[in-house]
C-alpha cells in the first residue's frame, strides 16, 4: 500500500475533526506530507501534533489543507505561515513536560516511521524512538505505520509488532539528513573552553548544531567518557572510533546516510524514549552529567533566550532546561551555557544588558557556566555583581564597556 492509498483509509477511520500525531527528527513521515499535497482534502478539518526540531523538519503541516491546524513545542521556520495566521499553535514546554502531555492529551490517531519488519514480525522505531512509545503504549489509538527501508534497525531500540498498527505502508523516501555544516573560527575557541572543564568519566549530553560539533571534534581523542543525549549526529562517529569501549545512550540521531548505516550495527548505542533520556531522576543519577548546550542571548543577570529573536519566536525550550537542572543535581556535574560572543559580523553582542521580558527560556537560577570564545564565566554561587561582571568578561570586547555602563545604571535602580 502506498503513503497516500494508506493515509486515505486511515483518514476514513478518524473523525472529521480528528488529531493526528506525527512524528519529527529523523522519524518525520516525509512521504505522508506528500500525500497531504496530493490530496489536501484529506487534512480539512486535522489537528496534527508533534515537536518538529528547527534545522531538522521543514513541513508546515498546518498548511497541507484547508482548515488544519498544528499543535507543538517548537516554532521551527517552516511553521511561520500557518503560525502568523493562527492555525499553530506554540505550547510552551519542555521535552520531559512533552512526553507527560502526549500520554495525556486527546488523540484520534497517529503516524510513525518505522524499520523493515524482522523475522519475528515486529518493527523498530529506529534511529528515532524519541516519543514513539507514548503513543505505542495507548492502546486504544490507532496508529499508522509507515516501513520506511532506510530506516536502520539497531539492535538497541524501541520495538513493536506489526500487529499493534491499525494500517501498514511502505514509504521509500530519503529519511531526515542534515550533514555537518563548516564552522566559524570562533566556535574552535567555545569547544577548548568546554573541554578543558569536561572531566574524566564525564557523561556528556549535547544539543544539536554547531556547538555540539565543534565540540565533539575538540573531544574526539579523550577516552573515559560516555554520552548521554537527546540527539547525536555525525560528530559522535569520530568519539566511536577513537574510543572502543563508548557508551551512547540518546533518544535520536539525525545525520548523514554514513550515520544512520553505521548505528545500524552499532551495539555501544542504546536509544531511548524521551521519558527516559530527559527524566530528572535518571540524570540526576548520573556521575558527572555534562550538559552543554547553546542560546541566543544571555543578559547581565544569567538568564538566557533560546527562543526569541528581535521579538519573533525562532524556537522552543525542548530539552534545554531539562539538561541544565539534571547536570545541576548530578555529583559532580555542570550544566554549560554556549554561545557566540556575537553577531551580525560582531556589531550585536550577544550577552546584553537585560533579555526582552517575554524572552526568559532560562532562569537565572538554572544557569551554571557560561561560554563564548573569549572564556568562562562560572556562575553558581555568584552575586548579582560578581555574575555580571564575570559575563562582561567573556562578551565581544568592543562591547564591554558599554555592558559595564549598563550594568551599573541598572544596579543603580535596584
Amino acid at each position: 500500500m502506498t503513503p497516500l492509498a494508506a493515509l486515505r483509509s486511515f483518514r476514513a477511520r478518524l473523525p472529521e475533526r480528528a488529531r493526528l500525531y506525527v512524528g519529527g527528527c529523523s522519524g518525520e513521515p516525509l512521504g505522508l506530507a506528500e500525500a497531504f499535497r496530493e490530496a489536501p482534502d484529506l487534512a480539512a478539518g486535522l489537528t496534527f501534533v508533534g515537536q518538529w526540531v528547527p534545522g531538522l523538519n521543514a513541513t508546515d503541516w498546518a498548511s497541507l489543507g484547508p482548515g488544519a491546524e498544528a499543535e507543538t513545542t517548537f516554532l521551527a521556520p517552516a511553521l511561520r505561515p500557518s503560525f502568523e495566521a493562527g492555525r499553530t499553535r506554540i505550547l510552551p514546554m519542555t521535552y520531559f513536560q512533552s512526553w507527560d502531555w502526549l500520554c495525556h492529551t486527546p488523540l484520534d490517531g497517529a503516524v510513525l516511521v518505522v524499520s523493515p519488519p524482522d523475522t519475528e514480525g515486529n518493527v523498530s522505531l529506529g534511529v528515532s524512538p524519541d516519543f514513539g512509545p507514548a503513543l505505542l503504549a495507548r492502546t486504544d489509538l490507532p496508529i499508522l505505520g509507515l516501513i520506511n527501508p532506510g530506516m536502520p534497525a539497531p539492535r538497541h531500540s524501541v520495538k513493536a509488532p506489526l500487529s499493534r498498527f491499525a494500517l501498514i505502508a511502505e514509504d521509500a523516501h530519503p529519511l531526515v539528513h542534515v550533514p555537518p555544516a563548516p564552522l566559524a573560527s570562533a566556535f574552535e575557541g567555545i569547544a577548548a573552553h568546554v573541554a578543558a572543564i569536561v572531566p574524566d568519566g564525564a557523561a556528556l549530553q549535547f544539543g544539536i548544531g554547531n556547538v555540539q560539533q565543534a565540540v565533539l571534534t575538540a573531544l574526539a581523542g579523550r577516552r573515559g567518557l560516555s554520552v548521554w543525549s537527546g540527539i547525536v549526529s555525525d560528530p559522535v562517529l569520530g568519539m566511536l572510533d577513537a574510543d572502543p569501549a563508548l557508551p551512547i545512550t540518546t533518544g535520536v540521531a539525525v545525520g548523514t546516510e554514513a550515520l544512520y548505516r553505521r548505528l545500524a550495527d552499532e551495539p555501544r548505542v542504546r536509544f531511548l524514549p524521551v521519558c527516559e533520556t530527559h527524566s530528572p531522576s535518571r540524570l540526576a543519577a548520573l556521575r558527572r552529567f555534562i550538559a552543554i548546550n547553546s542560546v541566543l542571548e544571555v543578559d547581565l543577570f544569567g538568564q538566557a533566550n533560546a527562543e526569541f529573536i528581535r521579538g519573533r519566536q525562532v524556537s522552543g525550550t525542548g530539552g534545554l532546561t531539562d539538561f541544565l537542572r539534571g547536570a545541576r543535581l548530578s555529583p559532580g556535574g555542570t550544566g554549560i551555557t554556549a554561545l557566540v560572543s556575537t553577531a551580525a559580523g560582531g556589531a550585536v553582542s550577544r550577552i546584553v544588558p537585560r533579555l526582552a521580558p517575554d524572552a526568559t527560556s532560562v532562569t537565572r537560577a538554572d544557569m551554571d557556566v557560561v561560554i563564548t570564545e573569549h572564556g568562562r564565566a562560572h556562575l553558581r554561587g555568584l552575586d548579582l555583581d560578581a555574575r555580571a561582571h564575570a559575563l562582561i568578561a567573556i562578551a565581544g570586547p568592543a562591547h564591554r564597556d558599554t555592558l559595564a555602563n549598563a550594568w551599573d545604571d541598572m544596579r543603580r535602580q535596584m
